[in-house]
């Protein structure tokens, strides 16, 4: 009867140390589930939060990211009644009165009244300050007519014929240069190493003093 009772105590003991090994097995089984279910939506969650960081980060980047476009400097020729004239480079916003303090600023002969110490500057644009002694009409745009001048010339210049680097097409551009006298010219340059000056034309077949004149504001040599 004794051992018959024991044994039925061993039988339940087993059964309820292998429910008990269940039930662990069960809660352990939903831990892990319920922590790699946080871990898997925390990781999105950085990715998101990451991915979003780096595109931000990209947008400062390009709005500070200076236009191709756009220039923050000009560079503007001052000339006349300043204690130091020359070509200077400032912010792109800078007047009149800024280039004339960084040229040392006006001589005692300067006429206050021929510049505008107010107008905004413009690249390649050149500033003159004139004497007392010239006669100059002032308005709103005569800080820029010698500005105008100098352009004009400028473009000139550009438009010029190049004697020692033109090329046989570019010099029948010239008025009263035809594919024949083009070719003397190329010929003459390669034989004596170069135009020295615009004046070395006259050694060329059929160009006289005439027709030098109506050529030589239409090349340069340098």
């Amino acid at each position: 009867m004794l051992e018959e009772l024991i044994d039925r105590l061993k039988e339940k003991r087993v059964l309820y140390s292998i429910l008990g090994v269940i039930l662990i097995l069960c809660l352990l089984g939903c831990f892990l589930f319920f922590s790699y279910d946080k871990s898997d939506d925390k990781l999105s969650s950085l990715k998101s939060q990451s991915s979003q960081i780096i595109s931000k980060t990209a947008e400062k980047k390009e709005e500070k990211k200076p236009s191709a476009h756009s220039s923050t400097t000009i560079t503007v020729d001052i000339k006349g009644a300043v204690r130091h004239q020359g070509v200077y480079t400032l912010p792109a916003d800078s007047r009149v009165n800024d280039i004339i303090r960084i040229a040392g600023g006006l001589t005692a002969e300067a006429d206050r009244k021929s510049v505008n110490l107010a107008q905004k500057l413009k690249d390649e644009s050149v500033v003159y300050v004139a004497t007392k002694d010239e006669k100059i009409n002032v308005s709103d745009d005569s800080i820029h007519n010698h500005s105008a001048a100098a352009e004009k010339n400028q473009d000139a210049d550009q438009k010029k014929i190049n004697l020692n680097t033109a090329t046989l097409t570019e010099l029948q551009t010239i008025s009263g240069i035809g594919e024949k006298r083009a070719q003397d010219i190329i010929d003459y340059r390669e034989t004596n190493g170069g135009f020295k000056s615009v004046e070395d034309l006259k050694n060329i077949s059929g160009i006289g003093d005439k027709t030098f004149e109506k050529l030589k504001d239409m090349v340069s040599v340098d």
